[in-house]
């Protein structure tokens, strides 16, 4: 086998099966932070001052919460079918098989453009001015547990994580729910 046999088996950073639907959603992803950054900064100060760019922020983070439950579906799922309450009922644990490798199949796509509504969210939050209560300290304590859960995830395609991807993604989901519902 000659060097360049062995550079194309050589294992890539996201598989062929899923990297159209990465790269398209990456696309997606930037257009709208592009789209929306544009939109926020044209915005008079008088309006990013008043209370009703609360609800701009608002729907951002909304936007998201919906995204993060469709991606952390993905490890409830896996929690129920482990489950031995589940050993006799075949029929719903066929149900849930077929829902987790739809879940399991759009997790990437849809948590790429669930950071990019996080992140236009910050920056809506920052525009309007950041209070130092529990909601704005545990918004900003998510945010920074959030950063190494995409790049673990890469390392995770290539099995290198040591299960920091599931590590940091559970401690963000419990600080997400707190910043969401507290």
């Amino acid at each position: 086998m000659n060097t360049r046999e062995i550079g194309d088996t050589k294992q890539q950073w996201i598989p062929q099966k899923e990297r159209l639907w990465v790269i398209v959603s990456m696309m997606i992803a930037v257009v709208l932070v592009i789209w929306q950054l544009y939109a926020l900064l044209q915005l008079p100060a008088e309006t990013i001052a008043s209370k009703r760019f609360e609800h701009t922020f608002k729907n951002l983070g909304s936007n998201a919460r919906i995204a993060l439950f469709f991606v952390l579906a993905n490890y409830v799922l896996l929690l129920v079918m482990r489950l031995r309450v589940l050993a006799g009922a075949q029929t719903i644990k066929k149900v849930l098989a077929s829902l987790l490798r739809f879940v399991r199949r759009w997790h990437t796509p849809v948590a790429i453009i669930a950071i990019a509504f996080i992140i236009l969210h910050t920056v809506a939050v920052f525009l309007y001015g950041l209070k130092f209560d529990f909601s704005n300290v545990s918004g900003l304590l998510a945010l920074l547990v959030l950063l190494p859960v995409p790049v673990s995830g890469l390392f995770r395609y290539r099995r290198l994580d040591r299960k920091w991807h599931l590590r940091t993604g559970v401690a963000f989901a419990i600080l997400f729910l707190l910043h969401a519902f507290l």
